[in-house]
């Protein structure tokens, strides 16, 4: 089994930045990859960003040049730093991974971008 914790949510202004972080119950070597997700209000979750355990990243393109995935493997700690934020930003954003053909998700970190 694996447990995701996410944190860092929070009320940031457009043009602000904000970083969230994935804590991960097993060392990030152990898993495939990490990845981000986000939810909108009323709106289907979509994939923001990858990163595998030898490090290559993929973002989607609403997110490309803005955002930034990385891990920090002594903390089995994974990290999604968002630059340049806009209100369409604003969601529930999740981190995911599988283990042993299992999904495992976090409970979630609410990002508002809003003046």
């Amino acid at each position: 089994q694996v447990q995701l914790v996410e944190s860092g949510g929070g009320l940031v202004q457009p043009g602000g930045s904000q970083r969230l972080s994935c804590a991960a119950s097993r060392s990030i070597f152990d898993l495939n990859a990490i990845a981000w997700y986000r939810q909108p209000p009323r709106k289907q979750r979509v994939w923001v960003a990858t990163i595998t355990s030898t490090g290559n990243t993929n973002y989607a393109d609403s997110v490309k040049g803005r955002f930034t995935i990385s891990r920090e493997n002594a903390n089995n700690t994974v990290y999604l730093q968002m630059n340049s934020l806009k209100p369409e930003d604003t969601a529930v954003y999740y981190c995911k991974t599988n283990y042993y053909y299992r999904d495992y998700w976090g409970q979630g970190t609410q990002v508002t971008v809003s003046s």
